[in-house]
């Protein structure tokens, strides 16, 4: 007579059949990141974005095909990086952010599984599920989250009318904001590492499983060299002209023309975008990258300009002042993206930048702004943002 498997077995089982599964190879680095653990006190299951735990109970109801899925969805959320990358919806909205992240996860499960490898069905059936959403990123359905909610009287709300689902675990956002920076950078680190070792082993294999990482395998733009070289571009100053140092812009169609020289730099205008989506650590590097950039074009100040659906804050450092900027500043503002607040507020106050850097998650409301400046947008998590004017750099917040 058999022996009924432990939940602990069953869970162990259930991921070597993940790993075993030809179209989750490229998988089976990420699978071994952190602990895997059984708890009599979670409720469902839940990740840190490192550690994963499954309820004892919970397990139990599930089969086989079911638990699959469970083990799938926990570690697609740390493939995502979602308890990291998404926190600043967390702190906004934690059940929309909550909703948001398994949608994206459980309709890419669902449309992957047609054969019954891994099923949304028995316990996971309260799961969050529509296909309208098939392709989104988390941002964007939680912006559509959000905007159904208003829509229909709810106000921040959480689900929309259509499609289903609660969600069947949890995300314990607690528990990946307690881990230490350095122990953040060394999860990110690992797991990048994993994905591109799984992608290699997938293509060699010739299992189609090292296209399953899509855009986590795509290089990054390197915001630091794109920030870099637009503020050494638009502070070129002409008050007069020098042989001594060739135009670049020339030299790729063979004339060597001469460069401008200005010893008046004027003021760079750096506007963070406060609506929620941009943390203070990607404000932090932001503005140390400015600083140091600040050493080699000698603006006589940087002003920044905290906005959400107006400038809430207004800051200028004179040239003097620049190496404070990152203890002295006092970001302010929360609510709204309306961006064409920043120009209309320079015009009103007089403020003529040399050009304007302007940090958002591109979710804009209204229009882009009439700028009487050079401006770089620096887009964070939505690659689908093409602002109509000015230059764009994107960057992942995971990236920064």
């Amino acid at each position: 007579m058999s022996r009924r498997m432990t939940v602990e077995q069953r869970l162990d089982k259930a991921v070597v059949d993940i790993m075993g599964n030809n179209k989750y190879v490229a998988l089976s680095g990420v699978l071994m990141i952190g602990k895997r653990t059984v708890s009599d006190t979670v409720p469902t299951a839940c990740t840190n974005g490192r550690d994963e735990m499954y309820g004892r109970d919970f397990v139990e109801t599930l089969n086989d095909k079911e638990l699959r899925f469970l083990v799938l969805h926990e570690v697609y959320h740390k493939l995502y990086r979602h308890l990291t990358t998404w926190r600043w919806m967390y702190k906004e909205n934690p059940q929309a952010a909550n909703q948001a992240c398994d949608y994206v996860i459980n309709q890419k499960l669902v449309d992957d599984n047609k054969d019954g490898f891994a099923t949304m069905t028995g316990s996971l059936t309260v799961g969050c599920i529509d296909d309208k959403y098939r392709g989104w990123d988390s941002a964007m359905v939680y912006a559509d989250l959000k905007k159904s909610a208003q829509d229909s009287g709810r106000g921040n709300g959480t689900s929309p009318d259509s499609g289903s689902g609660e969600g069947f675990d949890e995300h314990d956002w607690d528990g990946a904001e307690e881990m230490t920076e350095g122990e953040a950078e060394d999860l990110a680190r690992e797991i990048d590492q994993a994905i591109r070792q799984g992608a290699l082993v997938a293509g060699k294999m010739g299992s189609g499983g090292d296209r399953m990482f899509g855009d986590l395998l795509q290089p990054q733009q390197n915001w630091r060299e794109v920030l870099r070289e637009f503020v050494t571009s638009s502070c070129a100053g002409k008050d007069y002209s020098t042989w001594r140092r060739p135009n670049r812009r020339y030299i790729g169609s063979g004339y060597y023309m001469p460069s401008g020289i200005s010893e008046k730099i004027g003021e760079i205008v750096v506007a963070p975008d406060m609506s929620g989506s941009i943390g203070q650590p990607e404000i932090t590097r932001m503005l140390s990258e400015v600083k140091a950039i600040s050493e080699t074009v000698h603006p006589e100040a940087v002003r920044l300009l905290y906005w959400d659906t107006e400038v809430c804050a207004d800051e200028k450092y004179e040239a003097h002042e620049i190496d404070t900027i990152i203890e002295s500043t006092k970001p302010a503002g929360g609510g709204g993206t309306i961006v064409e607040c920043v120009p209309e507020y320079m015009r009103q106050h007089k403020i003529e930048g040399q050009c304007a850097i302007v940090f958002t998650d591109g979710y804009i409301f209204g229009s882009w702004g009439d700028w009487n400046c050079p401006v770089l947008w620096v887009i964070v998590d939505n690659k689908q943002c093409n602002p109509p004017c000015g230059t764009a750099v994107h960057v992942t917040a995971r990236s920064m």
